[in-house]
């Protein structure tokens, strides 16, 4: 019937379009051509003069932007055409256009949160031009409003006055539009005008003492005015205007708030008496007498509008209190939400803390310096790796939690344990300070650095020039101990041998380099020992049996090695094997190449030569590699290792042991860790907290302050999602207790607002907390240690010489996509999501509740500036303002809702206003369960929130969300309500809640898994059952915070109740996603794309999703009142037809952007022939498939039309991003792309997007990509530096291809 009644309607349209067409032969581009003369639009019949006018207007405006122009029409459907026309004309495509309309049941009339959605949008200035009908025209309040037209002419002297009000700007404009010669139309004008002018002339002009009304009684004036802003509201339209206040007070489906009014009748006057709804700021009101019963309900109407202005309910300019900020105020509120504070868009520039711990003058002292010395000592779990300890020395005294840690190290194929403890204190004279900064230096620019500087022909010792490389901000020693220490922090020493022959290893490089300077050859003078099994060094002699693991240094480049063995086939006599493949030979010998390369002169050049371990770049070993798959891991193992084989006479030898250099390479994932928690520990002590008997551990405020993007096995999510919950749940309760007036939609408009991310991100940024965030992922390659230059350094091109950052400045804010967050300057600058900074606000306030509870919780939100407080005397006075009011119902049925509570309630006027719906106002009742809900639903958020928290502790942050999801909702507390026969109790006066609650219970037929099956059935049943939720749902809430009430805020009782009330609580083996999720997850899975359309067809939403398979369109639709639940139904069809040809969500295997994978091979049932599958063929390159015809029967999304793309990206990633771009448009499935790597032990020039570049390793990536309905499409891309370039390369030819056959147009190629 649906479909038939859709086909009418489609026919009926089509002959109307035919009808315009021939009536309008030059079609309706004609008037949106930028060049038209609108004047001989006018004569051609193509649009109105009136039109025309009304465009003269607006392009009298100019080019300005922050016009705010409201206009006023009769119909709605002028409303609707004449924006989408004004939308459509290019000269005003500067202003934005849209329209509002009042609640009613035209097709065309706008919902309520699309009205508030609208208007929000004009006062904020997003929204320039504003169409309107009458029936808004007393409740739109915009103070920046510059001008009004009437394009329709008003119908009554109120409707004039009230439209001629809304020009509230200083120098504002109305404009009323009139039909040139139309006489009906202008005395028509001209009596409302002159009707204004009396009245407000009579208004004015009368002497109030010689005005008595001879049917009032008491001598009250008709109308009331605000001195401050001149608003006023007459006796007249006071009715609506109470009217209009109570529309604001929450409602719902069964219950629309309104006043109540009783009249009565006293020796032949009348007095009307109002009773507000429960939720209004006073109920009750006692009018004047007067003669008759419609002047008593104005005057009493009236006296409520006072009255409630003068409460603060309405305005100054009498309109009803939103919780909004006006004025200046509200400009300001809008330009930050464009701006997108606290949004994940936005991108801040931040500044670095200094950790000052770290900070040390000792450098200079010449007496000597006392420093805390802290141990590092390694143990591996595979027992022949031997790794020295080593002893780290600072000024400053870290905490307990610090200084005495343990760490896991990952590396290839083992584990190292590294045990961190305190030890005291050291004291080291001047000349220990100095070899050990010696020794410093030395090593980390040995192995992570350089020791050379500038350029071949002019190359400097760094350790020999004179500027610093120490910073007061950045001190501290790293010295090895002798390996004969135990693991006792008692018992240790300081290697002080090896430190000094480091030291003298570092003069010997020092004269060398003198002699370089001078051009001078360096003619190593050793003699040769007369034992052939000596072998001759730079700095001296050593047995040839010896030299095994001998850590040596190299003159020449500045290398760090370890020798593996000595050569005795190799010497400096042999061939020189540097050469290039293919170049002639430039040296005939080693030593040839040291001489003419080196100006080295070998004296012993016969002696064997050595082969070295090279050293290799620091690698962060926080995190487990390992785990990434046996492939990757078998890789890495079966890497060959590269040595070097050098002459001994260039080598240095150091008198240390080669477990000091294998434990260096441990040392920069340490400090890491190390310096981390110190930031962690500052923060702490800035915050401070003088609770009794707690403490929060430096580790869980560092994972309050790493995000996921540190690539750390811990991140802030958990703390986040817990800390929101708390956040939520303490705000809200000081909101009901300091406002115990305001009704729950003011309290949640209060509470939103407080906790929103942009109100968070300016407390963050007011603390600094932005300074302390973790956002980038550990580079051990950029990580230096004092002493050592930096040979990765990223300049700071920010303009700013200081590490704070203003935060004003609005050059530091961007939403540019090309930004990349997370990489941090030399100067500390680094780039943040705006809302990374008010996600670590909520961590914060989750760790220190996991750590001390609310009390803890509440300190720290203080701290930030979120004014919270929970007063026990405002407790005590909710609960004595409980006991005032009167108790009703039987004691019967009170104690039989306690028994099933499980408690027994103080105040039972508490129980009873938790059960009580709005719709009692009806038999006078004036209170209801909404506030009561308010507080309910916060404190079960946190509740829940916490038992998942602290049961899945090892659960990914995702996950813990969906599973507070499913469980803070109304369907499952309203299934929790049914289960335990709560709903029997809620008091209501509505018969439509009843039918309904009583479908629900029939539809659950005694077993609450019924209702769940609901969820993706058809049909109008499910609509009646889906509505009663909300209503069921509330009452559990509003219990819980009548118990949070009664039990003075121990939300520990109330969970003692409500646990088992609630249970079974879903656990991860339960959870089940939303259909829609699930698909997505599905298709992201295997590598496809949906399309969705919704279309609104009264008050039913039509959903169509469509999802290309490798051989077949699947399309599934859904029904419902809501977008979302249409969307679920549409997505569950999908699903089954899925399920139908054997695809398993749970054998879906998980694709990663830019890394090789294979699409999902099809299920067994479709290889057998269950469906009919289309055979793939690999198209070749040949002339006969350079066009491609589209099959018979292939579906119309195929078009070619739809394949234009304009350019391709040509930067890095920009081809990959086209090609998956087009696929997503045209729904193919992804491409998958296969590597292959090819190594060379010389250099190659290969080709890249900068120009030519040289690498020894390249890559080539085949493409293949299905084309539905065509085939497989494979081509290879060209050989490139690296894998990501080979992406690039080779969906940069599939591109081409597409083109080439005909599949893809390029514009601008």
């Amino acid at each position: 019937m649906y479909r038939e009644i859709s086909l009418q309607r489609k026919y009926f349209l089509e002959e109307v379009a035919s009808m315009i067409r021939n009536s309008l032969p030059l079609g309706d581009d004609y008037v949106l051509d930028p060049a038209l003369d609108y004047l001989k639009a006018v004569d051609s019949g193509y649009m109105s003069p009136k039109l025309y006018e009304l465009l003269q207007l607006f392009l009298s405006f100019g080019k300005a932007t922050e016009v705010l122009c409201l206009i006023f029409v009769e119909r709605i459907i002028t409303a609707k055409v004449i924006q989408r026309f004004v939308k459509k004309i290019s000269v005003l495509e500067h202003f934005a256009v849209s329209y509002l309309t009042g609640t009613n049941t035209s097709v065309d009339a706008l919902a309520p949160k699309l009205q508030r959605e609208v208007l929000e949008s004009f006062r904020s200035g997003k929204v320039n031009l504003l169409f309107a009908t009458d029936v808004v025209e007393e409740g739109i309040h915009v103070p920046n409003c510059s001008c009004v037209i009437r394009f329709d002419l008003p119908k009554t002297v109120r409707s004039y006055v009230q439209s001629r009000g809304r020009a509230r700007q200083h120098n504002s404009v109305f404009v009323t539009m009139l039909e040139r010669g139309n006489e009906k139309q202008r005395d028509q004008l001209f009596d409302v005008i002159r009707s204004d002018w009396s009245m407000r002339d009579t208004a004015s002009n009368r002497d109030p003492e010689m005005w008595t009304p001879k049917a009032c009684l008491l001598d009250e004036l008709e109308i009331y005015i605000v001195d401050r802003t001149g608003a006023s509201v007459t006796a007249d339209s006071s009715i609506s205007l109470l009217y209009k206040y109570c529309e604001k007070l929450p409602g719902d489906r069964y219950y629309t708030p309104r006043p109540a009014f009783e009249f009565k009748l006293l020796d032949k006057a009348y007095q009307c008496n109002i009773k507000l709804p429960p939720s209004a700021i006073f109920h009750t009101l006692a009018g004047p007498v007067c003669r008759n019963q419609q002047l008593a309900k104005q005057l009493a109407c009236l006296e409520a509008c006072k009255k409630l202005h003068q409460m603060g309910a309405l305005d100054e300019h009498l309109q009803p209190v939103s919780d909004e900020p006006s004025g200046k105020d509200l400009m300001l509120k809008s330009k930050e939400a464009s701006a997108g504070a606290g949004t994940t868009k936005r991108k801040e520039l931040h500044g670095s803390v200094r950790i000052r711990a770290l900070s040390g003058s000792w450098g200079d002292k010449l007496d000597g310096v006392t420093f805390h010395a802290y141990k590092f000592d390694f143990s591996c779990n595979v027992p022949s790796h031997i790794y020295s300890s080593f002893v780290l020395l600072i000024e400053a005294k870290l905490h307990e939690d610090v200084g005495n840690i343990e760490l896991e190290l990952y590396l290839v194929g083992k584990k190292v344990n590294a045990s961190i403890s305190s030890c005291g204190e050291l004291h080291l004279d001047s000349e220990q300070v100095i070899n050990a900064k010696c020794f410093q230096e030395l090593f980390f620019n040995g192995l992570f650095g350089r020791l050379f500087t500038g350029s071949k022909a002019a190359r400097k010792f760094l350790l020999s020039e004179d500027t610093t490389l120490w910073n007061q901000s950045y001190m501290y020693l790293l010295l090895p101990l002798e390996t004969s220490c135990t693991s006792s922090a008692d018992s240790w020493s300081i290697n002080w041998t090896g430190i000094c022959d480091s030291a003298s290893a570092v003069a010997f490089m020092k004269n060398i380099s003198v002699f370089a300077c001078e051009g001078d050859r360096i003619d190593q003078s050793v003699q040769e020992p007369n034992d052939s099994l000596m072998i001759n060094f730079a700095n001296g002699s050593a047995n040839i049996n010896d030299v095994n693991e001998m850590v040596v240094l190299a003159i020449h480049t500045g290398r760090i090695y370890s020798i593996v063995e000595a050569v005795s086939d190799m010497s400096g006599e042999s061939p020189f094997d540097g050469n290039s493949d293919d170049a002639p030979a430039k040296y005939s010998t080693f030593a040839e190449y040291y001489t003419k390369k080196y100006g080295i002169v070998l004296k012993h050049p016969r002696q064997p030569m050595l082969r070295l371990k090279q050293n290799h770049n620091p690698h962060n070993l926080l995190v487990d590699f390992n785990d990434e798959g046996a492939k990757k891991r078998s890789s890495i193992v079966g890497k060959q290792r590269q040595y070097a084989h050098l002459p001994p006479e260039v080598l240095i030898r150091i008198n240390i042991p080669v477990s000091v250099l294998k434990a260096m390479y441990l040392l920069p994932s340490i400090m890491h860790r190390l310096e981390s928690l110190m930031l962690a520990s500052q923060l702490r002590q800035d915050i401070g907290c003088s609770v009794a008997n707690f403490h929060i551990s430096s580790s869980l405020i560092l994972e309050a302050i790493s995000t996921r993007r540190c690539c750390e096995n811990f991140s802030l999510e958990r703390l986040e999602l817990l800390g929101d919950s708390v956040l939520k749940y303490t705000v809200g309760c000081h909101f009901f207790l300091k406002h115990p007036g305001r009704h729950e939609g003011q309290l949640s408009s209060l509470r939103s607002y407080e906790v929103c991310n942009s109100t968070l991100r300016k407390h963050g940024t007011d603390c600094r907390i932005q300074e302390y965030i973790r956002d980038g992922p550990f580079d051990p390659r950029r990580w230096v240690a004092p002493g050592q230059k930096s040979i990765r350094p990223v300049p700071c091109n920010c303009g700013i010489n200081t590490l704070e950052v203003p935060l004003d400045d609005s050059k530091f804010q961007t939403v540019d996509p090309n930004i990349k967050v997370g990489i941090t300057c030399d100067m500390g600058h680094r780039w943040m999501g705006s809302k990374t900074v008010s996600d670590s606000v909520e961590a914060l306030i989750g760790a220190y509740y996991v750590a001390g509870g609310l009390v803890a919780a509440l300190h720290v939100m203080n701290w930030i500036g979120i004014e919270v407080e929970l007063d026990p005397s405002c407790v005590s006075q909710a609960i004595a303002s409980a006991s005032l009011r009167t108790y009703i119902p039987n004691d019967d049925e009170v104690k039989s809702l306690e028994s099933k509570l499980g408690y027994a309630f103080t105040e039972k006027f508490m129980l009873l206003e938790a059960i009580t719906h709005p719709s009692m106002q009806e038999q006078g009742v004036n209170y209801c369960y909404q506030r009561l809900e308010y507080l309910g639903d916060s404190v079960l958020d946190l509740l829940i929130t916490r038992h998942l928290y602290e049961n899945h502790k090892n659960l990914d942050p995702g996950e813990l969300t969906d599973l507070r999801s499913a469980s803070v909702n109304n369907e499952s507390f309203a299934q929790a309500c049914v289960k335990h026969n709560l709903h029997i109790h809620l008091r209501h006066c509505s018969t439509l809640l009843l039918s309904q609650i009583t479908e629900y219970l029939k539809s659950s037929d005694g077993s609450i898994e019924a209702t769940s099956l609901t969820a993706s059935t058809k049909g109008p049943k499910l609509i009646i059952i889906a509505i009663p939720i909300q209503a069921l749902g509330d009452l559990v809430e509003s219990i819980a915070g009548a118990v949070l009430v009664d039990t003075g805020l121990n939300y520990e009782e109330v969970w003692r109740i409500f646990e088992p009330l609630l249970s079974p609580i879903v656990t991860p083996e339960k959870l089940e996603l939303a259909p829609y999720r699930e698909l997505i997850e599905f298709c992201g899975s295997l590598g496809y794309f949906t399309k969705e359309e919704c279309v609104s067809k009264g008050e039913m939403v039509h959903a169509t999703l469509t999802l290309q398979l490798d051989d077949v369109l699947l399309v599934g639709e859904g029904f419902d009142q809501k977008k979302k639940h249409a969307k679920g139904k549409a997505a569950s069809h999908l699903l089954k037809q899925l399920e139908k040809r054997g695809y398993s969500r749970s054998g879906a295997k998980k694709r990663k952007h830019g890394t090789d994978c294979v699409s999902a091979s099809p299920p067994e049932s479709l290889e057998k022939g269950d469906v009919n599958v289309i055979t793939k063929v690999k198209i070749q390159k040949t002339e006969e498939n350079d066009m491609l015809a589209l099959p018979d029967g292939a579906p119309s999304i195929l078009s070619s039309s739809k394949r234009v793309i304009e350019s391709i990206n040509m930067k890095k990633g920009g081809p990959r991003i086209t090609l998956f771009e087009l696929c997503k448009k045209v729904q193919w499935p992804m491409p998958t792309f296969k590597t292959s790597e090819h190594k060379s032990r010389s250099p190659m020039e290969v080709d890249d997007i900068g120009g030519k570049r040289t690498a020894f390793n390249t890559f080539t990536t085949k493409i293949k990509l299905n084309i539905p309905w065509f085939g497989i499409i494979e081509c290879d891309g060209e050989a490139r530096a690296d894998k990501k370039s080979a992406y690039d390369s080779a969906a940069l030819a599939m591109l081409n291809v597409l083109q080439a056959k005909s599949q893809l147009i390029i514009t601008n190629k």
